[in-house]
């Protein structure tokens, strides 16, 4: 007999995120992990987490990036010991269910596009800025795709006047791109704490609100979104959305026409985003 039950998981940098549901907009039992360096601890976690349910119907991964879409794990990420990491067969050998493998950020761009602030928006960019930073892009109903998935984290960047001359990103791969300069890990490595603890009128915000509006800028001129939703830890801090805006304003200089950035309007969009996805495997 079908249980009608489905399951999501946002797996990100820091922690894995985890949820059963028959709704996209009404996960059920959220519980956290963190997201260790011995991926087969953190996935025997999870794995054990679905197994106090009823079967699953299917099963979506929103995971961090890059995704290898081929090998359906992780690509050539940052966090070392996941690199290669087969999730899909990790889930599916455990398991036994449908797994349908996305992006962490496409995942919050397709929960969001469906039932928050990119609801009946055509093109819709959503950016999420924490641990690391990533995009989604929604164009007409379906999430961006190409040799691999978009790589908005990896921008290159103008260098902000106000840097600490010592500071140099901390991407290991690009040093000074979108998310070496303005993640979370940026924030705490340039000023000696991390962004939660910073005050209102720290430096800290003017010179993110510049990359970010950067990264906005290149979105605005190459996929030209109606709208752009920034979540993340970093955007806690609800004075940045103005700083981003009026940043993007001044970077145009009136060239184009400009997406309102806004933040979320769902508490947890890629876990939604997971269970439509689970619920309806169409996404790609």
């Amino acid at each position: 007999m079908s249980s009608g039950l489905y399951g999501a998981i946002e797996a990100g940098g820091t922690k894995f995120l985890v949820a059963v549901g028959r709704e996209p907009t009404d996960p059920l039992d959220v519980r956290r992990f963190p997201t260790s360096n011995d991926p087969e601890q953190t996935m025997g976690a999870v794995i054990a987490y679905f197994k106090e349910h009823p079967p699953l119907e299917s099963l979506a991964v929103a995971s961090f990036g890059p995704v290898d879409f081929a090998a359906r794990g992780i690509g050539k990420t940052p966090k070392l010991a996941w690199q290669g990491f087969p999730l899909v067969h990790a889930l599916t050998r455990s398991l036994n269910v449908p797994v349908v493998l996305e992006t962490d950020v496409n995942a919050a761009a397709v929960g969001e596009s469906l039932y928050g602030a990119g609801k009946g928006v055509g093109t819709f960019v959503y950016i999420t800025v924490g641990t690391g930073i990533g995009a989604g892009i929604v164009v007409d109903g379906k999430t961006l795709h190409g040799l691999l998935h978009p790589e908005v984290g990896h921008l290159p960047l103008r260098r902000h006047a106000g840097e600490p001359p010592e500071f140099h990103g901390v991407c290991p791969f690009h040093g000074e791109c979108l998310e070496g300069m303005a993640s979370g890990p940026a924030i705490r490595a340039r000023w000696g704490q991390p962004a939660e603890t910073l005050p209102p009128d720290h430096p800290a915000w003017g010179i993110e609100a510049f990359y970010i509006a950067q990264a906005c800028l290149s979105l605005a001129c190459v996929v030209s979104p109606h709208r752009i939703v920034v979540g993340g830890g970093v955007f806690a801090n609800a004075a940045l959305y103005a700083l981003v805006n009026e940043e993007l304003a001044r970077l145009v200089n009136g060239y184009l026409p400009l997406p309102e950035v806004v933040p979320p309007a769902l508490p947890l969009p890629a876990l939604t985003g997971a269970l439509a996805m689970a619920r309806t495997a169409c996404w790609r």
